[in-house]
C-alpha cells in the first residue's frame, strides 16, 4: 500500500511541477514611450501602450511613435524560468512581427540580455502563437524587440514559467550556429569606423551549453564592406578570451559581414584551403548570427583580427626602446594595400607598391623602426629586380621566403580571389632575413563571384595575371618571382604533394561546402529574410562555388604541372611537415609518417597517442566540437573541430 502511495504522490509532484511550467506569468508592463496616436500621428501616453499586449483582447495592439529600436515587455518583480511565449500581431500587419526578437534580462536597461528566440515567419493575426522556450537561466524582465520601421506593432503578448534563478546549464541559440549579442550604450547605432562605442556582449555556443559573456567596445571596418546596408563591425573585449573556443585568447576580434558573398562561407572555405597548404597561421573562423540591440543583424563571420600576437601573426614583440642592434630587426608585419594611403603609417615602396606598416602600431612606432622596415622592404624589392635576383645565397630568396609565397599564391589562384594582390600581408621575425606572405584574408569576391573575371577557368592565364585587382606594381612583383624556374618548380611541388595526398581536392573542398551548408542551413534562411538579395537561390550558390571547383582544379594540373609522385624533388618531400585539418568531427593528420603525435582535448584526455606513426596519414574521432589540441614532435599546435 505504501509503495502506491509513494508512487500516486510522485505523480502528482511531476504533474504540479509540469503544470508549474506553464503557469502564466504577470507583471508589470514595460516598454518605449512614448506611443504613438494614429488619429493624431502624436506621441502618446494614453492610446497604444505597452499594457495593451497583455489586455487579452487582439483587437487592441502596442505602437511605439518612434518607428525603430523599440520594444514591449515586462518586469515579473522576480527571476523566472521562461518556459514558453506566446504572441499575436496586429491586425492587418502581421508582417510586421517578421524578425522580431525576443530577450530576457536581469539588468533593467537589458545591458545583459539574451535572445531567446527570433520569429521566422510573420505571425498568423487574430490567434496566439506558442513557442516552447528551452532555457535555464531565470530572468526578471523579458522583451519583444520590433523589427526596424514596424513601431512595435505588436497585439497580444504571454509568457509562461515559474520563479527561479535558474543556472546556464541550457542556453537558446537562434539557430544551430553560435548566437552573439551586443548592446550598446543607450543602443547607440554603431555609424563609425574611428570611434568606438561602450557595450556588453553575450555569445552562445557549443549548442547552448556554454556562454560567454564581458564589456566591450565596438566600432565599423572594412573599406568597400562598410559601404554595405549590412555592416561589418570590429570589437575590442575588455578582458582576453577565446571566442566560441578559438585558439587565441585575445581582445580585439571581427564579424565579418560576407553581405557580398551569397553563400555565406567563401571567407571560411579560403581559410580551409590555406590550413590544408600548411601555412603558418590561418586566421580562425566560425559563422554566427549576430544581434545588435535587438535587432538581427544577419548571419556573419567571427574572426581574429589580423594582429601580432600568440595563435595569431606570431613574431617578436617590438618595444619603443628597440631602435638598434638585433632588436631592431623584428619583428614587423606590414601590409601592400591598395588602400594604405587612407592610413597614418605607411609608405610607398621604391618600386611603386603602397605598404602599410600594421605592427608596430601606428601610435607606437618610433621613427627609427620605421626607417628600418621601410628601408629593409624597398631592399627586398630591389634584390628582387636585381640581376642576380635568382642566385640562391644574394638573391630574392636570401630576403622572401619561397614557400609562404607559393602557398599564398596557390590559395588566391585555387579560389580564384580577384582581389589576391590588392591586400597582401607579410611578416618578418627578428632573427630571420626573410619576409613571410600571409596571412591569407578576403575572399569576398572568391570561387566565381566576379563579373569582371567571370569565368575565371575561361581565362587564358593565372586570375593575377589577367583580370585580377593588384596593389601598385604588385603584379610586376608576382611576375618576377614566377620568372624564376626554380620558383615555378617549387610552386608544381607543393601543388603536386597536396593534390597526391588527397588534402586538396575538388571532392573533398564540395564535402566541406555541403558541411557548412548543413551547419549554416537555419541561418542563412533567417540572413535572406532579412537581406533580400539572392537573385535565385541559396542552394544555386553553393552550386556555382561546387561547378567552379571541379572544373579549376583540372585547369591548375595543367597550368602549374602537376607531377607524378617519382618526379617531385625526393629531399622537398620529406622536408613536409605534417598538414592537419579537419572533416566533419574527425581531425586527419597528412605525412605523418614516423611522427610521435599526441591529441588530447583540452581537459587533458588523451584522444590519440603513437611513439612512431608508420602511417602516412591518420584519422581521429572526436566526441564533440570544441578546441583539440595536437602535439607532434613535442611541438603543439590548437585546431578547433566544428
Amino acid at each position: 500500500m505504501n509503495q502506491y502511495l509513494t508512487i500516486i504522490t510522485g505523480l502528482i509532484l511531476c504533474t504540479n511541477f509540469i503544470q508549474a511550467q506553464d503557469n502564466k506569468l504577470s507583471g508589470t508592463a514595460i516598454g518605449s514611450s512614448p506611443s504613438v496616436d494614429y488619429n493624431t500621428n502624436t506621441p502618446s501616453t494614453t492610446v497604444n501602450t505597452p499594457n495593451y499586449v497583455f489586455d487579452g483582447n487582439l483587437n487592441t495592439f502596442y505602437a511605439s511613435f518612434d518607428r525603430s529600436n523599440t520594444w514591449v515587455g515586462m518586469d515579473f518583480g522576480t527571476a523566472c524560468r521562461i518556459t514558453k511565449i506566446a504572441y499575436s500581431p496586429r491586425i492587418s500587419q502581421p508582417g510586421r512581427t517578421l524578425l522580431a526578437i525576443f530577450e530576457g534580462a536581469n539588468n533593467a536597461d537589458f545591458s545583459d540580455a539574451i535572445p531567446l528566440f527570433i520569429i521566422p515567419t510573420a505571425a498568423t493575426e487574430g490567434v496566439m502563437t506558442y513557442t516552447d522556450i528551452n532555457c535555464t537561466r531565470g530572468f526578471r524582465y523579458v522583451r519583444y524587440i520590433s523589427p526596424n520601421d514596424a513601431r512595435c506593432n505588436i497585439a497580444e503578448l504571454a509568457f509562461y514559467g515559474y520563479q527561479a534563478q535558474g543556472d546556464d546549464s541550457v542556453l537558446p541559440q537562434l539557430t544551430s550556429i553560435p548566437t552573439i549579442s551586443i548592446h550598446t550604450e543607450n543602443c547607440v547605432d554603431v555609424t563609425s569606423k574611428e570611434e568606438y562605442l561602450i557595450g556588453t556582449a553575450t555569445l552562445v555556443y557549443n549548442n547552448g551549453s556554454a556562454i560567454w559573456q564581458d564589456s566591450l567596445q565596438i566600432r565599423g571596418r572594412g573599406n568597400a564592406s562598410w559601404k554595405f546596408p549590412k555592416k561589418p563591425y570590429r570589437i575590442k573585449l575588455n578582458n582576453k578570451a577565446n571566442l566560441a573556443g578559438l585558439p587565441a585568447k585575445d581582445k580585439n576580434w571581427t564579424l565579418i559581414n560576407n553581405f557580398g558573398d551569397k553563400t555565406l562561407m567563401r571567407n571560411l572555405l579560403a581559410n580551409d584551403i590555406s590550413r590544408r597548404l600548411n601555412m603558418p597561421y590561418t586566421p580562425s573562423g566560425i559563422p554566427v548570427d549576430l544581434v545588435l540591440n535587438g535587432e538581427y543583424k544577419g548571419c556573419y563571420q567571427l574572426c581574429d583580427q589580423i594582429e601580432v600576437g600568440k595563435n595569431r601573426v606570431d613574431i617578436d614583440k617590438m618595444a619603443i626602446t628597440d631602435v638598434d642592434g638585433e632588436n631592431l630587426k623584428g619583428g614587423y608585419l606590414v601590409e601592400i594595400d591598395a588602400y594604405a594611403n587612407e592610413g597614418t603609417s605607411w609608405f610607398n615602396s621604391s618600386r611603386g607598391n603602397p605598404v602599410t606598416i600594421k605592427y608596430p602600431k601606428d601610435d607606437e612606432i618610433v621613427w627609427q623602426q620605421r626607417n628600418y622596415i621601410e628601408t629593409y622592404f624597398n631592399e627586398m624589392e630591389n634584390i628582387l629586380y636585381s640581376a642576380n635576383y635568382k642566385d640562391l645565397n644574394i638573391g630574392y630568396r636570401s630576403r622572401l621566403d619561397l614557400d609562404t609565397f607559393l602557398k599564398h599564391f596557390i590559395v588566391g589562384e585555387l579560389s580564384g580571389n580577384t582581389d589576391t594582390y590588392w591586400s597582401v600581408y607579410m611578416y618578418k621575425y627578428r632573427l630571420d632575413d626573410r619576409f613571410y606572405t600571409g596571412p591569407i584574408w578576403d575572399f569576398d569576391l572568391a570561387f566565381e563571384n566576379d563579373s569582371r573575371t567571370y569565368p575565371i577557368n575561361n581565362l587564358g592565364d593565372y586570375i593575377y595575371a589577367t583580370n585580377g585587382s593588384c596593389a601598385g606594381n604588385m603584379r610586376s612583383f608576382v611576375n618576377r618571382i614566377l620568372s624564376d624556374t626554380k620558383a615555378l618548380d617549387r610552386l608544381s611541388d607543393i601543388w603536386s604533394i597536396a593534390r597526391h595526398n588527397d588534402y586538396l581536392s575538388a571532392d573533398s573542398l564540395i564535402e566541406l561546402i555541403d558541411r557548412y551548408a548543413e551547419e549554416m542551413d537555419a541561418s542563412q534562411r533567417l540572413n535572406f529574410i532579412r537581406w533580400p538579395i539572392l537573385n535565385g537561390t541559396y542552394e544555386g550558390e553553393l552550386n556555382n562555388v561546387k561547378y567552379y571547383l571541379s572544373n579549376r582544379f583540372t585547369w591548375l594540373d595543367n597550368k602549374i604541372g602537376l607531377k607524378e609522385v617519382t618526379e617531385i624533388d625526393e629531399e622537398q618531400t620529406n622536408q613536409q611537415e605534417c598538414i592537419v585539418f579537419t572533416e566533419k568531427n574527425i581531425i586527419i593528420v597528412k605525412n605523418a609518417s614516423e611522427k610521435r603525435i599526441i591529441i588530447y582535448s583540452v581537459d587533458g584526455k588523451i584522444l590519440y597517442s603513437n611513439e612512431s606513426v608508420d602511417t602516412e596519414t591518420i584519422n581521429v574521432p572526436t566526441p564533440n566540437s570544441g578546441l583539440y589540441i595536437i602535439n607532434i614532435d613535442g611541438n603543439s599546435q590548437k585546431i578547433f573541430v566544428k
